[in-house]
Order: C-alpha cells, then structure tokens, then sequence
C-alpha cells in the first residue's frame, strides 16, 4: 500500500479489506464500563482531503476540539463523489477522482469511499447511493474500533439522510448537524424535505448552528424536543492578533483602507456586491481570498467598475495565511445570502478584526455588539458601502473586538456534544 504525505500527514491510497466481518450488536457502555470512550463513525461528505484542504474545515474544526477530551474515539468516514478519470480538463470531478481513497487529517483516520452522482436524478437518489458506497468503510470503522456506539452525521441531505439508513443497517443511533442550505435551500423541494424530516424523527438528536436554523427546522415540522442549538466556535490559540500589526501589514504590501472578503468564489458568497460596494468607496481596498467557479467573472466585473486596481483575487489560502490576512485587514466584509453560521466572521473578529455582514439567518446571531462589527440593512452594494463608511469611520478598539471573540470558544458545544452522544447510547442501552 503506498503513502504519500499531505501537510505533515499520511495517506493511503487502499483501505484495509474487510471481507469477513459482518455488523453485529454493539456492548452497552454498561457492559464495557462507563468510563469507555464513545465509539463515533463521523460521516460527512464535508471534510477536508488532499485535493480540498479548506472544504468542510468547520466540521474537521468541531471534531478536532471533541476527539481532545479523550472521551471519544472515531473514524471519519468522508465519501466523494465518483469520476473515472483525474484529467484536469474536467476540472472539480477530477479533483475529486484524485482524493486517495484513505488520509490522515489533524491526526484523524479518514476513509473516502466512492459515491455515484447522477445528473438530473442525483437529489432524489443520492441518499442511497452514498449509503451504499459507505458501508465497507463503517464495517471496517466498526472492526477497527471495536464496535460502533454512534454515527455523527454532518449535513441534513443527502448525509444525514443516509445515516438513517445506515444507522438501522448497524442498529446504532445516530445524530445529524445541520449547518446552512440543509435548512434554508435544499427542503424548498418536496422529497428532500420528506425524506429531512423522516431523518429527523428518526435521529436521536439534531443539532442547528444557529438559533435561527433551529427555528426554521421547526417551522418545516422537525421535532423541537429533539433540536438543540449547538453554535460552532472559534480556535482562540489559531486565530490571535498580530503581535505587531504595523509589520505584518508592511510585509503583506496592505493599502491604507483594506476590507477582506473569504469565501468560495460563488455568487452565493456576494463577492460582486463588495466589488460594486467600492465604486461608493473610493479610497477603499478589497481582497478576496478563496477559490471558484465565479473567478473570472470577478475579474471582468472589477475591470467594469472601474476598480480592479483596487481589487486582487488571492485564491484559496491555508488556515496560517488566513490569520495574517485577518490581522491586516480593516474589516471582514460577508455579503452572503445564506448562512447558517459563518465562522469566518469568528475567525477575524479573533484576530482583533472587525466585521460587515448582511443580516440573514446566524449573522445577527455573531455579530450583536458594536465591538463585533456591523450588519448592513439589506444585501445590495449600497447596503454594503453604506455599512463600511460608518465601520470604518469609527472602528472599534481591536482588543474589545478580540475580547468579545473570547466569548465564542469551543467548550461550551463540545461539552453540549458529549452529552448528547451519552445521553443518545444510554437510551438505546435501555431498549
């Protein structure tokens, strides 16, 4: 089996087999003693890889601050859809023919098994498909640990859609997270929405990022006793001011106005509003951070405005590059029209930076003092332009802003975690 190395970690490019081992029933903590570790599969089709070091970097986020209690072992098992062939020139499929088929990320044993994507039919039957995809790799999670006492599902469709169905092959609980469009996009169509909130009344807890996504699941007919807000954190020791920020500015050539926009290059994220935000702005830099299908078109529309000299697109950035850039900013702009909860906006706000969001879905949820930034009305560039005048005319003390960050550490929804991972295997326990 050949390893190569991705960021100081291994990856293997075959899992083990498993021919001989079949699902059975799990040892109640009871039985293996209550002071077990928890036995989780993690499935999520959002997680990082070789090919997508950032993609799902939230989730690997929360996990990495569960797996450091010591009260839970896990395997992650990341499925990718599949391509047969890793030629550039198909672009995003190739890259995900390229992910190997096992790595190691932050330490974490990651299977990525194989799914089928069917154009045109893919939202009504890839539940299925990846469920299926998945099995060997939960049997071999369940060898290798031991058993299986959950399955931690991230993503309400098709993923925690899935993990009902795999959850009753195994006969284990399972718990889903949902995080965003899972909430306020996908259930628009009628079977995701049945089959969503099937997974529901069949989960043993589902947790919202955010107040507002709670309430949203509710409305659609989730079941409110089993839904609780869990809001993601921030890494307070990755993300610090810079000890001195005059240099790291210098270093990284920042004009005098700077407002920083992160995110997938889609029109989702807003980055055209910014860029339309500027011609209101005149002294005002903006640099993009992220990659995407919308790069091009960014470019054409700052050389439109006028402004692209006052515009550069950075690409996708690591983790290290992104605290320098926070720390060197003015302002994080966030000009999405969906979010269940942004973690960018925690990220700069950790680095002492202030930020602009539009008011939808968790943003106001993050963003409720005045040393965390603003909201803007609505999202339009007017919107936005108006916002940055009055933030940047009166910004807030960096250090009130990285002390109301403080406030938003892990703890809190790790702890939230355990308990509903406990409290889901004694129930089973004692049927």
């Amino acid at each position: 089996m050949s390893v190569v190395e991705f960021e100081g970690t291994h990856i293997a490019n075959k899992p083990s087999p498993s021919r001989d081992f079949v699902a059975g029933p799990a040892l109640s903590l009871r039985e293996r003693g209550s002071k077990q570790p928890l036995r989780v599969a993690v499935f999520t089709t959002l997680f990082p890889n070789p090919q997508r070091p950032q993609h799902g970097v939230f989730v690997a986020n929360r996990l990495e601050k569960l797996v450091a209690t010591g009260e839970v072992q896990v395997r992650v098992i990341a499925p990718v859809p599949y391509f047969p062939s890793t030629n550039p020139m198909f672009g995003d499929w190739a890259r995900n023919a390229r992910v190997p088929s096992i790595s190691t990320v932050r330490g974490l044993s990651v299977e990525h098994p194989r799914y089928l994507v069917v154009p045109k039919f893919g939202m009504r039957i890839t539940p299925s498909t990846l469920a299926y995809a998945a099995r060997g790799a939960l049997l071999r999670a369940q060898r290798d640990l031991g058993g299986i006492d959950l399955i931690d599902a991230h993503y309400l469709y098709p993923d925690g859609v899935a993990a009902a169905k795999l959850a009753k092959w195994l006969g284990v609980p399972f718990v889903m997270t949902a995080r965003g469009t899972d909430v306020n996009l996908i259930p628009k169509f009628d079977g995701p929405r049945r089959a969503i909130l099937e997974a529901c009344s069949q989960a043993a807890g589902v947790i919202t990022v955010s107040a507002a996504l709670r309430d949203e699941l509710v409305a659609m007919g989730g079941p409110a006793d089993k839904i609780r807000v869990l809001r993601n954190g921030v890494d307070l020791q990755r993300f610090t001011p810079p000890a001195d920020r005059a240099r790291l500015r210098a270093e990284l050539g920042a004009p005098e106005k700077l407002l920083l926009s992160v995110g997938h290059l889609i029109e989702r994220k807003g980055h055209h509003l910014i860029i339309d935000a500027l011609t209101q702005l005149p002294d005002v830099h903006l640099w993009i951070a992220g990659e995407g299908p919308e790069h091009a078109a960014l470019e054409k529309l700052a050389r439109a405005r006028g402004v692209d000299g006052r515009v550069r697109l950075l690409g996708a950035q690591p983790h290290d590059e992104l605290k320098r850039l926070y720390g060197a900013a003015d302002a994080l702009v966030l000009a999405s029209s969906r979010e269940g909860w942004a973690n960018v906006l925690l990220e700069a706000m950790a680095c002492g930076t202030p930020v602009i969001a539009t008011p939808i879905w968790g943003n106001p949820e993050v963003v409720s003092r005045p040393a965390a930034g603003v909201l803007t009305r609505d999202r339009s560039a007017g919107a936005i332009a108006d916002a940055a005048s009055r933030l940047l005319a009166h910004l807030p003390d960096r250090a009130l802003t990285r002390l109301y960050a403080e406030g938003f550490g892990w703890e809190p929804t790790t702890q939230g975690q355990l308990e509903l991972f406990r409290s889901a295997v004694a129930s089973r326990d004692q049927h």
